[in-house]
């Protein structure tokens, strides 16, 4: 049965998948606010006095988290079900769970704090894992390397990806926030299939007529780069550490949370090329 009532607080509903969550749930004639430290609900995670007041009203929140260490979700969460949210859908990430996947460090350490802190709410709450987005390579870190002709990126020689694409994660994440069902759930999302960096450029060259090569560097070249362009030597690794899965394969496993929440298949990313066609066409 689908809850259409009461009220959603989408934060970071200007992102990848919060806006696409903001404009499903509106779809569904669902009250829905898109939060953020600009948005048309102030929300700031380093600014808990925002939170209470963005909460006002709310019975349902998607949280995007902000990814830093001590993570905030924690004292979010408790404050949500104190202001009277009854269920949490929280944005976590692939593999967040399994020691190593990406690489050593702590890079997971704030999803692992979030998902412990939903659980642990006495809210309703339902977590979603995704990979890689399918929508790196139209509006997001890949696309200035395809429209200049050449990815540059420390994703392995073999490395894979099953590839999700965000619309199917806002799917999910809406018939979490709306349906029954779905409560105690985690759900790993991601594509049908597992596609290398440069197969996937193939195939937005099949859809667009932008060919674009794929250049494999090293982590460490990676992450040099990065900090020669004003990046953090820890935010330049961290970044150059995400890639991991792609590297060892881990994330090119097909996961079936799209099809356990939605019933459905995942898209395919050339239909995700044929959609995005115009991104590389500019």
């Amino acid at each position: 049965m689908a809850n259409d009532s009461g009220t959603v607080l989408v934060i970071g509903g200007g992102g990848k998948v919060g806006r696409r969550v903001v404009a499903r749930l509106r779809e569904k004639g669902v009250e829905a606010r898109a939060a953020s430290r600009s948005g048309e609900v102030r929300f700031d995670w380093t600014d808990p006095g925002t939170w209470r007041a963005a909460l006002e009203g709310v019975d349902r929140v998607f949280i995007m988290p902000l990814d830093v260490t001590p993570s905030p979700t924690p004292g979010f969460a408790a404050e949500a079900v104190a202001a009277g949210v009854e269920r949490l859908v929280l944005l976590s990430a692939r593999g967040a769970d399994v020691p190593g996947y990406y690489g050593g460090g702590e890079a997971v350490q704030p999803h692992l704090d979030g998902e412990r802190a939903v659980r642990a709410s006495g809210a309703e709450w339902t977590v979603l894992r995704p990979g890689w987005f399918m929508q790196n390579f139209s509006e997001g870190e890949f696309l200035d390397g395809v429209l200049a002709g050449e990815l540059a990126l420390p994703a392995g020689e073999d490395g894979a990806s099953a590839f999700v694409d965000a619309e199917d994660i806002a799917a999910v994440a809406v018939a979490a926030l709306t349906e029954e069902g779905h409560a105690g759930q985690v759900y790993e999302l991601s594509g049908p299939r597992p596609l290398g960096i440069a197969a996937a450029l193939e195939e937005i060259a099949a859809a667009s007529g932008r060919t674009a090569r794929y250049l494999p560097l090293s982590a460490e070249e990676f992450a040099g780069g990065l900090v020669a362009q004003g990046m953090s030597r820890e935010g330049a690794e961290a970044w150059a550490s995400a890639f991991t899965p792609i590297r060892t394969g881990a994330d090119a496993a097909v996961a079936d949370g799209v099809r356990r929440a939605l019933g459905r298949e995942p898209r395919d990313f050339a239909e995700f090329a044929r959609a995005e066609a115009a991104a590389w066409r500019s």
